[in-house]
């Protein structure tokens, strides 16, 4: 009998292993990564997973907008940018106990992690204190705490791990070679020096990037690569799916194809098999089976709650079902408002149960002597 239906499998794990960790990947070994036949790509990074993590454990957080619109960048996937008329409305900086209310609520309905988003440049020196404030008030609630503001100078890394912060959020989006038709506010080298920066100061980094923009398939395994090769892994990568936003100027991107996203997803785990891949933006439009398959493929971290900072996001509820019908995170505290809720009693159903004692009402399920004792003979 031939071999050949399992050669590929099997070659990959020769080759990669299903949890070896390196730095020095290759772009041509990752294009041939993304074309894989699918299900040995995620037969290969399920393994890589089940490596590292728990397969049926899911790390949940809650992202909160602590700074929202009139960024000065032009990044073309976000209603947050100035530059872009999207109707989203301005905010200022929270105040900082509004900010540890949500926390609160957020720890209650079951996240780990609490993030705080500001649409900023780069964070101004006369909010840093408030920022501080924050930081230390959501580990004093036994939180781990992550922030994304934008860049960052050496100094403020510094400053930011100092006050305790446990992850900072600054994603690359792209490949190199694509980035400039997304972004021109800012470079490259700028994202990687802030990533410098928060790796130095002794936070952990949170890395990722979007699918949707436009971008082939090299793009992300350009993407991927540039994560990957890092001298250490992020320990948190985001794949976002594009979430198209009227004004700006990705509205109309072609779709993402589900399938090419979950390859994304697969492809991620087996480079960085001891990395949390979280399944961020775009959730809110993939069906269950969709993310059941990502979580398959080794996404084994989400954003909990109806927002992600602007765009929408599955309500708590639904993703709680979903997790139980997957058996995902059982014995989880979701706090009190995690109980799943039961389905509304079927009418037809209710009607059956009140006409069970209505002796002209004929019960077909009923035993013989049943019906004999009911008077139907």
């Amino acid at each position: 009998m031939s071999n050949t239906s399992s050669a590929p499998a099997e070659n990959a794990s020769s080759s990669f292993g299903h949890s070896v960790v390196r730095h020095d990947w290759t772009l041509s070994e990752v294009e041939a990564l993304f074309q894989q036949p699918f299900n040995d790509l995620i037969f290969q990074a399920q393994l890589a997973h089940r490596a590292h993590f728990d397969p049926n454990q899911v790390q949940v957080s809650t992202l909160l907008s602590i700074k929202t619109g009139a960024c000065p960048e032009d990044c073309k996937y976000c209603p947050q940018s100035g530059h872009y008329n999207t109707g989203l409305e301005k905010e200022k900086l929270m105040e900082v106990q509004k900010v540890l209310e949500e926390a609160r609520s957020a720890k209650a309905s079951g996240a780990t992690r609490f993030c705080m988003g500001a649409a900023w440049k780069n964070p101004p020196a006369r909010d840093m204190p408030y920022i501080i404030e924050m930081i230390k008030g959501v580990k004093a609630l036994g939180l781990e705490s992550c922030m994304t503001l934008g860049m960052l100078s050496e100094e403020q890394a510094t400053e930011l791990a100092g006050a305790g912060l446990d992850y900072y959020n600054h994603n690359l989006d792209t490949s190199p070679e694509f980035y400039g038709n997304i972004i021109t506010t800012r470079t490259y080298a700028d994202r990687l020096n802030t990533l410098a920066f928060v790796r130095e100061a002794g936070m952990n980094v949170c890395s990722g990037g979007i699918v949707g923009l436009g971008e082939n398939e090299r793009d992300r395994a350009g993407m991927l690569v540039q994560l990957a090769n890092m001298p250490k892994h992020p320990e948190s990568v985001p794949i976002n799916m594009l979430v198209k936003v009227a004004g700006t100027p990705l509205a109309d991107a072609e779709a993402v194809d589900g399938i090419d996203f979950v390859r994304t997803i697969g492809v991620a785990k087996i480079m960085m098999p001891a990395s949390n891949v979280r399944l961020s933006a775009g959730r809110e439009q993939m069906s269950d089976e969709l993310q059941a398959l990502a979580f398959l493929a080794g996404a084994n971290s989400i954003f909990l709650g109806d927002k992600l900072l602007t765009t929408a996001n599955p309500e708590a509820n639904k993703d709680r079902q979903l997790f139980a019908r997957l058996g995902i995170n059982k014995g989880h505290d979701w706090g009190e408002q995690s109980a799943v809720q039961p389905p509304e009693q079927c009418p037809i159903k209710a009607m059956y149960d009140a006409e069970k004692s209505n002796d002209h009402y004929y019960d077909a399920m009923a035993s013989q002597s049943d019906r004999n004792m009911a008077g139907h003979g």
